[in-house]
């Protein structure tokens, strides 16, 4: 880390505040009778750009800043904040944050996630590296790829998003603890027509990286993978309907499990008893052999996080092994009321937003199947490459997703694309239907944002290749 050095530059120092008023600051809420506290400072800048068919269609740049005051007595929170950064707003919130005292007998507040702290990105500013017109040139170079790939490609856009963000927090246990997060991504979309019918693909991807993340290479890639699924849905015939095998493919499927099963596995949703999985701690929830994992330690992953947003340190967490229930995903409130351990997961949209449970990258590791014989185990079903957008029930685990590129197979081989496929199911229920899990999992390339009760955050999502014996399949053929 910058010891201090950028969080005092582009937040303290403008405001004329010292490490020590922040001691004095969290001194006077302590002085009341509460569970936990912190000061959570946030600094920002944002750049956007993006172009449709050689031209500049938007560009912005912005600059957020402010803080984030919270205390906790037992289940109550008192939060406020304030884009303004300040001694005396920082003193004015008093009167808010010390609106909740304990009753009675204080619960035992976990102690802080520290260990060593693993740097797993740069603390470089990606928006400073390039100026508008090497960002702009980054944008009609894919641009011009994607229209040489082939000649049925009749409209190409592109955008380019950069972040820069400077974090600084001040806990109940007197620690400050600061983290530098940078932030890139790249999105393509294309429209091909044949004979009148047009269809859509997109690609994109990146991550906690500068830009020169965005090769040469990954731009091709990146062109052919949106050019590919637009001319596959062009071929396309409507997806049948019916209950059938579904085999989802590797890396951004994942997504399925993220939305399904992930967020059922939130330790506020399971404190409220409203997930699914609420009270099957330590039973058997899926097949044997299903593991899934929660991860926010891996390099430079757009889910990733040195700290979470209470200054916890992030870890990697099982939640399901072979089967069986073994741990929620925790923030400081529900690891208290639960008498759980911390796992690092406290995250929040901005500070204006009070932290909660939130996933950082979710995957299910490795099995022991080839994908291809995955493929050839199935006499008649979907092989769902990659998905759209989708709906799910966390009190009831039941879901509804689009696949954005669809295949039907036929006596162990890819057939035939379909177009208009949902796979509908209920998330505990279909780690029961897994019956092959494939060698080769893969992260998504760097894309999702996850939504929960109206605050979004950066995550990942990965799975090998999967094979489910029996699931709903919506259809309009």
């Amino acid at each position: 880390m910058s010891n201090f050095q950028l969080s005092n530059k582009f937040i303290l120092d403008p405001a004329g505040i010292n490490h020590e008023n922040l001691s004095g600051i969290m001194n006077k809420i302590k002085s009341k009778n509460i569970d936990y506290a912190d000061l959570y400072f946030q600094y920002s800048k944002n750049e956007f750009w993006s172009l449709e068919d050689g031209e500049v269609k938007n560009g912005s740049y912005s600059i957020d800043q402010g803080v984030g005051i919270r205390s906790i007595s037992d289940e109550k929170t008192a939060f406020t904040y304030s884009d303004d950064i300040s001694l005396n707003v920082l003193n004015d919130s008093l009167k808010i944050i010390n609106s909740i005292e304990k009753q009675g007998q204080s619960i035992s507040t976990p102690g802080p996630k520290r260990t060593t702290k693993k740097i797993i990105y740069t603390n470089d500013d990606p928006i400073a590296e390039l100026d508008s017109q090497k960002k702009i040139d980054l944008l009609e170079k894919i641009e011009s790829i994607a229209k040489l790939i082939d000649k049925r490609v009749i409209k190409v856009s592109a955008s380019l998003a950069v972040q820069y963000e400077v974090i600084l927090i001040k806990n109940y246990y007197g620690q400050l603890i600061e983290d530098i997060r940078p932030l890139v991504r790249l999105s393509i979309s294309v429209i091909s027509e044949l004979n009148g019918k047009r269809e859509q693909g997109s690609a994109g991807g990146g991550g906690r990286y500068l830009l020169n993340y965005f090769t040469d290479e990954m731009l091709e890639d990146y062109a052919k993978k949106a050019v590919s699924q637009s001319l596959v849905n062009l071929d396309a015939q409507a997806a049948p309907a019916g209950s059938m095998t579904v085999v989802l493919g590797s890396g951004w499927p994942g997504i399925l499990l993220h939305e399904a099963i992930g967020h059922g596995l939130e330790g506020d949703f399971n404190r409220k008893g409203t997930s699914a999985f609420s009270n099957m701690m330590g039973k058997q929830v899926a097949k044997k052999g299903i593991t899934v994992v929660d991860d926010g330690t891996i390099k430079h992953r757009r889910g990733s996080l040195n700290i979470d947003d209470e200054g916890n340190t992030t870890q990697k967490t099982v939640l399901i092994e072979d089967g069986i229930l073994v741990g929620y995903l925790q923030d400081t409130l529900n690891a208290r009321l639960m008498n759980m351990p911390l796992t690092g997961n406290g995250r929040r949209e901005s500070y204006a937003h009070s932290p909660m449970p939130r996933m950082t990258n979710t995957y299910m590791p490795n099995g022991k199947y080839d994908p291809k014989e995955i493929i050839q185990s199935v006499d008649n079903g979907l092989y769902a490459e990659n998905f759209g957008g989708g709906q799910v029930d966390i009190t009831s685990g039941k879901f509804v997703f689009s696949a954005s590129e669809a295949w039907m197979i036929k006596d162990g081989k890819l057939d035939y694309p379909v177009k208009g496929a949902t796979i509908i199911g209920n998330g505990p229920d279909i780690l029961k239907e897994v019956s092959m899990v494939g060698n080769d999992m893969s992260l998504d390339s760097g894309v999702g944002t996850c939504g929960k009760e109206g605050q979004s955050v950066p995550v990942g999502v990965g799975q090998p290749t999967l094979k489910i014996d029996n699931i709903i399949v919506g259809g309009t053929g």
